[in-house]
This record gives C-alpha cells, sequence and structure tokens, in this order.
C-alpha cells in the first residue's frame, strides 16, 4: 500500500474507533450505576501476648533446657566464683580490707526484695469483667475492631465507619474523611497503604433501586490505632470496640 493509502487508512480506522467509544465521564459510580463508598478498618492492636497453648508450653521448655545445658557462665555467676575464691583466700591469709564490699549475697537479697514488691497487672480488666464494649481496656491480648451506630434508612445499623465518595478525591481520602468524624481519634491512626484490604458490593431494595441507583461497592481501608484515645463520654455510646 501507498504511503499516501496508508495514512488515509490510519485515519479512517481511528475515526471509526473514537466513534464508537463511550464518552468518559467524570463520575465512575453515576456512569456505572454504582455508588462508591470507603470504610476505616481501624483496629487496636494487641498489649499483651496471648496465653501459650501445651504446645507451646511444652516447646518452651525444651528449647529453655537446651539453652541451660549449652550456655556458658553468665557475667554474674563468674563474680560468684570469684568472690568464693577471694574468700577463702582471705580466710587463709587472716587479712582484713577496710573498704566496704558489696557481696554477692546482698546483690541478689536487693534483687529479691525488688522482686517482690513487683506486682503485674491483671490480664483481666474492669472492662472486662463488665463486658463494657465501649472501652479501650479490654482484650489487651487480641485485637479490637472498631464498629461505629450509622443510619440507613429508618434504621441505626453497627458497621464499619464509612461513608460515601465525593468528586475529586481518592478513596484515601475518603477514609480520611471518615477518620475526621471520629472523635478523639482523627490524629492516632496509621493507615497501612492507600490500597483498599477488601471490597464488597451490595444491591439496594427493590423498592428504590433505580438504573443509576444499582447498589453501592464498599471499599476497605486498614488502620491501626495509635495511642490510647479517650471518647468524650457522649460519644462512647455510638462506638463499639469489639473482638472476634
Amino acid at each position: 500500500m501507498a504511503p499516501l493509502g496508508r495514512v488515509l487508512f490510519s485515519v479512517h480506522t481511528w475515526s471509526r474507533f473514537c466513534a464508537g467509544r463511550r464518552p468518559f465521564s467524570d463520575s465512575p459510580g453515576a456512569a456505572s450505576g454504582w455508588k462508591l463508598y470507603g470504610a476505616l478498618c481501624l483496629q487496636r492492636r494487641p498489649l499483651l501476648a496471648q496465653l501459650p497453648n501445651p504446645e507451646e508450653e511444652e516447646m518452651a521448655e525444651l528449647t529453655q533446657q537446651i539453652e541451660v545445658d549449652k550456655s556458658l557462665y553468665s557475667d554474674h555467676e563468674l563474680r560468684c566464683f570469684a568472690e568464693d575464691e577471694f574468700l577463702r583466700q582471705r580466710s587463709k591469709e587472716k587479712y582484713d580490707i577496710p573498704e566496704k564490699i558489696v557481696l554477692v549475697q546482698d546483690t541478689e537479697d536487693a534483687w529479691e526484695q525488688k522482686f517482690q514488691k513487683f506486682k503485674p497487672a491483671l490480664r483481666i480488666t474492669e472492662a472486662d469483667q463488665k463486658n463494657d464494649r465501649t472501652s479501650l481496656n479490654r482484650k489487651l491480648d487480641q485485637n479490637l475492631l472498631l464498629l461505629v451506630k450509622q443510619k440507613f434508612g429508618d434504621e441505626d445499623i453497627w458497621l464499619l465507619p464509612q461513608t460515601e465518595w465525593q468528586q475529586g478525591e481518592t478513596l484515601r481520602n475518603t477514609v480520611e474523611r471518615v477518620l475526621v468524624t471520629l472523635p478523639g481519634i482523627q490524629t492516632q491512626a496509621k493507615f497501612l497503604g492507600n490500597a483498599p484490604c477488601g471490597f464488597y458490593k451490595f444491591k439496594f431494595p427493590k423498592a428504590i433501586r433505580t438504573e443509576t441507583d444499582i447498589g453501592g461497592k464498599v471499599f476497605f481501608f486498614k488502620a491501626f490505632l495509635e495511642g490510647s484515645p479517650q471518647l468524650p463520654s457522649k460519644e462512647k455510646a455510638d462506638c463499639l470496640w469489639c473482638g472476634k
């Protein structure tokens, strides 16, 4: 084909392609009939290690025994040996040392007194006993997930904090906007990236479903709670920290 023919063929093909394309829409949700939502999956990480199961306890005991059998003497044990040798030599030569000597036994007695004064915190808190799910001071060895009460139609539903996507913002921006609405938490959350960790699609009830409003697509973004925010008492009733 001659060069001019190839050019005309290319222009003709491109014109047909452009004519058959659907125009771009500024609103993906409106174009597809699905509303877009950003949901916040806010977790409080465990503050305590979980209690080991029987298999883990057995393995820990075996590992500890192997470490003891193959271990070298610690600095404290070497000091004990050196002190015993020093005391034996002093008893043979029968001489007095004017300086005050802190014996190993004195050090161990001081350690023992300090240990007896130590009282570990309880794993079961007052909030656990009362099953106060509005408190963060519970289930210290588990992940807690924030649920809020939101109104959908005439019903109050407990779900992850979420709101509808707005024109001109990313889904991450949408979820950050959700975070701002949570009193006392907005500056104490760390997001894990800009990509959603999950996705959920639902259809509206047939009574309100239309061609332009088929349903919603919810994109979940994971974040970790930093610190221990205190929610106002008025807001606590609408927030729950739930375990598995």
